[in-house]
């Protein structure tokens, strides 16, 4: 998930989880307090406005006490100085946190309970409230109550009012608890929020930084060998990812580094031994030349063509070391030209009929293709990359009469030479190396015969360069046939 989309997640969850936490809290709570106000004062009724109106619960949970006193003043008022009775009316009314007070015109007849002063000297006079169950006198200050006021008349026709008093400090405590368990639940739920939130974009992200961390060590160490498993599909992932394809590139670039090392000192190797047969050669002869050993003109023609031909040898190699350089870093200098096929192959096969029937090789070429077929190639590249595979198979021919046959054929868009010789043969085994830098299928053999084993890995180089490919096949003790394909010119119709 993208830290975009956890953002907004975080944002709803931040907005809309509280609130309705807050909202079931609070239901919870305001059931379990009507409840509580049910069994307490014996209200039946839940009503919800009691929490926003605790002065209607107030007087809801003395109003049957107020009825049945005003039913008493109205029709039998002796009993308000009845002790008895009035005990009786107090001791229900505690209940309730409230108390009875009853006054005979200024002079108090019954009093529930100590109360303070500034409660007796501010009660209502006679007739100023109506006796009414669901209204009342609030009494501020250091004392605060709720008083109702029932007016009558003693039977010596005295005025009397009876006051029910309920003291607020007492009453209802669970409304007064309200407040402070809503903060706590709000404040709780907050907390609840906050650590979610935390847990899951912990969670999110410092188990990829810390799995980046190791790798950067790991790294730093020299450690390419680990890999880095990348779980989220958000920017941490797609860093993990980088980091994770940077690691297998590192990794990459270190084993080929490794490899170029281990292919320069097998090419110098190859030189350094394949250099020291020739100049072993060079000095020998040189050394007859100096000390008089070929005395006659015949020897001393045979020791200088023979240093001549030594000295070729290295100029061979030291040649095929330079290009070896120039394909390493892509710098083989290409001059493409229209060529056509057949005037090209005729020239090329006439120059090595030469030399090769000097070596009693027998030469055979069979053309196919049109006389005004034309390929894009850089000449001296593809004479290169025949004279290469021609010498290649002249090193390797074992029979008593050996023979090349060069084949050129039309295959479509392209056209296919054909490089065919009766020599030893590769085993199937090597087939599949043999355009491998320094691969030399008969290390021993090969050494023997000379070369630098990058011959074949430069034809394969030239040809790819001219987008073509090339492949052989070969049978052991029969021979080799050499393929590789070059493109046709085709010109363009506009």
């Amino acid at each position: 998930m993208k830290f975009k989309n956890k953002i907004i997640i975080s944002f709803c969850i931040i907005i809309f989880v509280p609130i309705l936490l807050s909202v079931l809290v609070l239901f919870s709570i305001q059931k379990i307090q009507l409840k509580a106000i049910e069994q307490t004062y014996g209200i039946a009724e839940s009503n919800y406005n009691y929490f926003s109106n605790s002065t209607q619960l107030l007087h809801r949970f003395t109003k049957d006490s107020f009825e049945k006193l005003k039913e008493v003043a109205k029709n039998h008022p002796e009993q308000l100085e009845d002790t008895e009775y009035l005990e009786q009316t107090n001791a229900d009314l505690e209940e309730k946190s409230s108390y009875l007070v009853v006054r005979k015109d200024n002079a108090f007849v019954y009093i529930g309970r100590d109360a303070g002063s500034s409660i007796l000297t501010r009660l209502p006079d006679y007739g100023e409230n109506t006796d009414n169950a669901y209204s009342g006198t609030y009494i501020d200050g250091e004392e605060q109550a709720l008083l109702k006021q029932v007016d009558f008349i003693f039977p010596d026709k005295s005025e009397g009012s009876a006051f029910i008093v309920t003291v607020l400090e007492e009453t209802v405590p669970e409304l007064k608890s309200l407040a402070v368990d809503i903060i706590i639940a709000v404040l709780l739920i907050l907390v609840l929020t906050a650590c979610m939130l935390t847990v899951w974009i912990y969670a999110s992200m410092m188990n990829p930084i810390k799995k980046l961390q190791a790798a950067a060590q790991n790294i730093k160490e020299g450690n390419l060998d680990f890999t880095i498993e990348v779980e989220n599909d958000d920017e941490i992932g797609e860093l993990c990812r980088s980091f994770e394809e940077m690691r297998q590139h590192l990794k990459d670039n270190v084993e080929e580094k490794i490899e170029g090392e281990k292919e320069n000192k097998t090419l110098i190797s190859n030189i350094a031994h394949d250099l020291k047969t020739p100049i072993t050669a060079v000095k020998g002869y040189a050394e007859g030349l100096m000390d008089g050993v070929a005395d006659t003109p015949e020897k001393r023609d045979k020791y200088i063509r023979t240093i001549y031909n030594k000295a070729n040898e290295m100029d061979t190699l030291i040649n095929e070391l330079t290009l070896y350089s120039k394909i390493d870093t892509n710098r083989i200098p290409y001059n493409f030209a229209k060529i056509n096929v057949t005037d090209y192959f005729t020239d090329c096969v006439e120059e090595l009929g030469l030399d090769l029937e000097a070596k009693n090789i027998g030469l055979g070429y069979f053309n196919y293709v049109d006389e005004d077929v034309q390929i894009i190639a850089d000449p001296e590249q593809l004479r290169r990359v025949i004279n290469n595979i021609v010498g290649n198979s002249v090193k390797y021919l074992d029979k008593q009469k050996g023979f090349l046959n060069i084949r050129i054929k039309d295959v479509g868009d392209f056209i296919q030479v054909e490089i065919e010789d009766n020599g030893r043969g590769i085993a199937a085994r090597d087939l599949p190396y043999i355009f491998d830098r320094f691969y030399r299928a008969d290390a021993s053999r090969n050494s023997a015969t000379g070369g630098s084993g990058i011959g074949l890995s430069i034809v394969k180089k030239i040809i790819e360069d001219h987008g073509g490919k090339i492949w052989a096949t070969s049978k052991e003790g029969i021979g080799t046939v050499m393929y590789f394909v070059i493109r046709k010119y085709q010109e363009v119709v506009s």
